[in-house]
């Protein structure tokens, strides 16, 4: 580890320096060394770089670096594209902020209700990660004050862009204190990102980190297909690699739907996330495909941005991107943390010319094997190894996972392996439960009293 990429070469409170050792940040990731010493000296920042290159690090502890916890008042602003992102984002700030007394962060995002937003507002926070429809909301109902921000943070604001909040970020930067420090982060940085920023930063500093991984981490196959056979080919690939979890992009909401409808036919675990979900709905197939009771996501760019899934198996690309940054993008939720990645492309003879820019920017050719190669007689992927249980109850209702992992620790009589994940959302909670035993802990569990009383709950198949 060299001096210049360790955490404790900057200029950090000594709180801060230790919460890091102790989660584990040694040494910083390329975007970290690159833009930490220049927000630590409240430099306006575009940064490019992409999802899980450790760049909310680098903006929560910009952020936290400067944060005054005895003064009630927003200090630090974080808009972000969607409710999944602003969620993992508030995660990472709190866990950086624990070695600062009380420092309260909070979430303002559309499809939760509006009323506990104003309650926590009125109480004070120090730090709010929202998206824009909901801050805006806040701003126009005088709900918000946004003149003590100190920090803003734009994150993944080519995405803002695409969804439409160009407008709507303008209105919110107009509300924040004309003395903040804006940090712009993008993962691509067309010129409609570069025309914002120049009306919204202050003579920026600019750091731009490759969207490239080692070679050797991710290995990556491209098969040639005709369009008839590319989702039967999907099928194939997920029987001879039997990865645990996988991703499957597509480019289109419609080939989504198609796709995830077939592999159901085959009795493949497969759920689809496009932008057509409600938030309900898509909430319950993120819970479900990270806590590993459906095996295969199928997705499109859009719903797929900001997606943190820690062990994955690998990534399917059944329609090749046209561009090559997404298709990088694509292959790099495999191979997360040391791991190896698997990332296995499908390309028709007309979608050969977009491969060759893919080899011309990685700079290495691909590795091209046929379908026919494959191993197909395994055992279909017909089971994801847990199943989810839903409870009608929630934060609401004062549940938190140790009270369910007690009743079915206790009163079920399971062993705490064959508990995965737990979520706790305001008013349900998912359980994931070992699929061999997951229908008899739901009988019991249903007749058991969890903190006094009995809930409704399900299993979601």
């Amino acid at each position: 580890m060299s001096d210049t990429t360790a955490f404790n070469s900057l200029p950090l409170s000594a709180p801060l320096l230790a919460n890091l050792d102790s989660l584990g940040y040694k040494e910083m990731t390329a975007i970290q060394a690159a833009s930490l010493p220049l927000i630590l000296q409240q430099r306006d920042l575009i940064a490019q770089a992409k999802t899980g290159s450790g760049k909310t690090a680098a903006f929560a502890l910009g952020i936290l670096a400067k944060l005054n916890p005895t003064y009630f008042a927003v200090q630090g602003l974080v808009i972000c594209p969607t409710r999944e992102l602003a969620d993992q984002v508030a995660n990472e700030l709190r866990r950086l902020a624990r070695a600062i007394e009380n420092v309260k962060v909070l979430t303002l995002c559309g499809g939760t209700a509006m009323r506990p937003q104003i309650a926590s507002l009125e109480h004070g926070a120090h730090i709010v990660v929202g998206t824009p429809g909901r801050l805006i909301d806040h701003i126009s109902r005088g709900t918000i004050k946004l003149n003590a921000v100190q920090t803003l943070v734009l994150d993944e604001a080519d995405r803002m862009v695409d969804m439409g909040f160009y407008e709507d970020i303008y209105q919110i930067v107009a509300a924040c204190s004309p003395r903040r420090q804006t940090l712009l982060f993008s993962a691509t940085y067309p010129d409609d990102i570069r025309a914002a920023s120049e009306q919204l930063l202050r003579d920026p500093a600019e750091v731009k980190v490759e969207a490239q991984h080692a070679s050797g981490q991710i290995e990556q196959v491209f098969y040639l297909v005709t369009p008839d056979e590319r989702n039967a080919a999907v099928a194939q690939l997920l029987r001879h690699y039997q990865p645990v979890s996988t991703i499957a992009f597509c480019n289109t909401k419609i080939h989504c739907r198609e796709l995830c409808e077939e592999l159901q036919a085959q009795g493949i675990s497969a759920l689809a996330l496009h932008g057509d979900l409600e938030q309900r709905d898509r909430d319950e197939v993120l819970v479900r495909f990270a806590n590993q009771s459906c095996s295969v996501l199928v997705a499109t760019d859009v719903a797929a941005r900001g997606l943190d899934i820690q062990t994955l198996g690998a990534v399917i690309n059944v329609d090749v991107s046209k561009d090559t940054e997404v298709h990088i993008h694509r292959i790099g939720r495999t191979g997360r943390a040391g791991e190896k990645g698997l990332a296995l492309s499908l390309a028709t003879p007309g979608e050969k010319k977009w491969v060759r820019l893919i080899e011309e920017y990685q700079g290495e050719t691909v590795t091209w094997r046929q379908l026919d190669e494959l191993d197909s007689a395994h055992d279909p992927l017909l089971q994801a190894p847990m199943v989810s249980i839903c409870i009608q109850g929630g934060k609401k209702d004062k549940l938190r996972p140790g009270d369910l992992l007690g009743a079915l620790t206790g009163d079920v009589g399971l062993r705490k392996e064959q508990v995965g994940k737990i979520n706790v959302f305001e008013f349900t909670t998912y359980v994931a439960l070992d699929h061999r035993i997951a229908e008899a802990a739901l009988d019991k569990l249903s007749r058991s009293n969890i903190k006094g009383r009995q809930f409704r709950m399900r299993a979601i198949y």
